[in-house]
């Protein structure tokens, strides 16, 4: 490629590469209708690029590509999935809503590229066209949702799930090394009975395998294939065996079992697998929440907060205040899970942009759903590798708030019952001093038995 040149659109300026291999349909879109400059996802167009590569070869078998076609299409195709060509890919997420724009985009880069191939030529439409060829047995309404799937179900598997196992283990490593250190539980912001910090990361790890199992529940909606059902869901002018035959190669090529819709109409018209995908991706996102913002209470201070963590010290907090340090990761983790909640409002709303034989609101669905999963598995290898693995425990902090805490009487109550154990907080809240002083003066139990019972 040579550069780019400017070109101005009713929005402003437009970035286009000066030697596009993009055809007339993917340039009418992108003078027509680019808002913005927020481009489709990178996994969404590498899945298209599988598809094509798959369709080409099953169509040279099943008698409808010649050879020479097939085998430059699959080679350009390729070459696209390898990301070689993504600058080419220049369409934007508000297109039109069945992502035709970025179809086309995806069978003009590959027919141009094939025609270089063939003839030393790039562009054009012979020997290869985009759609006679490269498009062959496809529409936009079956190719997308299933880019959609295949780019959802790779990046689940291959990227989030290992990400989440990955801050799995780190989270149980900490439950462990932390399980003889006794600290004090809080519910409701308030003292509670006293448990381990070992317990309370075993409950933060427990929440992450948790959501590793709930990603298992869509995955076999995901794996449902759209591919087969052309316009409307009828399949018009494709070969009867070519859905079966693509959604096979497809899975070969990527190690995951694919299948044809069971209903072609449902597959096209709804976007509900994408919806309850989504769905449990904010779960998630909720989850890494909750453990962030624990782990940043935890450390506050350090000396005028909680301070029972210590929590890895990545770059100066203050740009005013030295020496402050600040809970980067877990901040940055809370803004993610803040997006993938607002990405799932969105597909919410996209799904429910499904008239009669088509959603129309795809190129988004495609852009929140692969970004929510993008950014859940940055932020849990962040939050386990740069935060959670360097956390120390400050044993004397969780000692002292021990000792001090009024909640200590609950251990009393089978003893001395639960109005006289209240009286004993009392007490101790109004004199300044611990349970275990008001207790001992009270001599209402022998003092042998005082650390038993305080310490249950």
């Amino acid at each position: 490629m040579t550069g780019f040149r400017e070109e101005k659109d009713t929005l402003g300026v437009v970035q286009v590469p000066e030697q596009a291999y993009y055809g007339a349909q993917t340039q009418r879109a992108v003078e027509n209708t680019s808002i913005g400059e927020l481009k489709m996802p990178r996994e969404f167009i590498h899945a298209l690029a599988l598809i094509k590569a798959a369709a080409a070869e099953v169509n040279c078998r099943l008698g409808l590509l010649d050879p020479q076609r097939s085998e430059a299409v699959a080679a350009a195709a390729r070459e696209v999935l390898a990301g070689g060509w993504d600058e080419q890919f220049v369409v934007g997420v508000f297109q039109t809503g069945s992502g035709t724009s970025s179809n086309m985009n995806v069978n003009e880069v590959i027919a141009s590229r094939a025609n270089e191939m063939l003839t030393g030529k790039r562009g054009g439409k012979s020997p290869v066209h985009p759609n006679d060829h490269v498009n062959l047995g496809q529409s936009s309404n079956d190719t997308v949702p299933s880019a959609i799937h295949i780019a959802a179900v790779r990046s689940i598997r291959n990227r989030l799930t290992p990400s989440l196992r990955r801050l799995h283990q780190v989270l149980s490593a900490k439950s462990e090394e932390f399980s003889d250190i006794r600290k004090i539980g809080r519910t409701h912001l308030q003292d509670a009975v006293p448990m381990t910090l070992g317990q309370e990361f075993s409950g933060y790890a427990r929440q992450v395998e948790l959501g590793i199992e709930r990603l298992e529940g869509p995955d076999s909606r995901l794996t449902e294939l759209a591919l087969g059902g052309t316009a409307v869901g009828t399949g018009v002018n494709a070969h009867p065996e070519f859905a079966d035959a693509v959604i096979a190669w497809v899975s070969r090529e990527t190690g995951i079992g694919f299948r044809k819709a069971r209903n072609h109409f449902e597959a096209q018209a709804a976007r509900d697998a994408a919806v309850e995908a989504s769905g449990v991706l904010k779960t998630v996102a909720v989850s890494l929440a909750k453990v962030a913002n624990d782990v940043r209470w935890l450390g506050s201070g350090p000396r005028c907060g909680i301070g029972e963590l210590i929590l890895p010290s990545l770059q100066p907090g203050s740009s005013i205040m030295p020496g402050k340090v600040n809970p980067v990761i877990p901040e940055a983790v809370l803004q993610v899970a803040a997006q993938v909640a607002g990405n799932d409002t969105t597909i919410t709303l996209c799904g429910q942009g499904g008239n009669f034989e088509l959603n129309t609101m795809m190129p988004l669905i495609a852009h929140n759903l692969l970004q929510s999963i993008g950014l859940l598995a940055d932020a849990a290898v962040a939050l386990a590798d740069k935060c959670v693995a360097g956390i120390a425990a400050q044993r004397e902090a969780c000692a002292a708030f021990i000792e001090k805490s009024l909640a200590l009487v609950t251990g009393l109550v089978p003893r001395i019952g639960y109005d006289r154990a209240a009286e004993i907080a009392m007490q101790a809240y109004a004199s300044g001093r611990t349970v275990r002083e008001v207790l001992s003066e009270a001599k209402l139990v022998p003092k042998e038995d005082i650390d038993a019972l305080l310490n249950p």
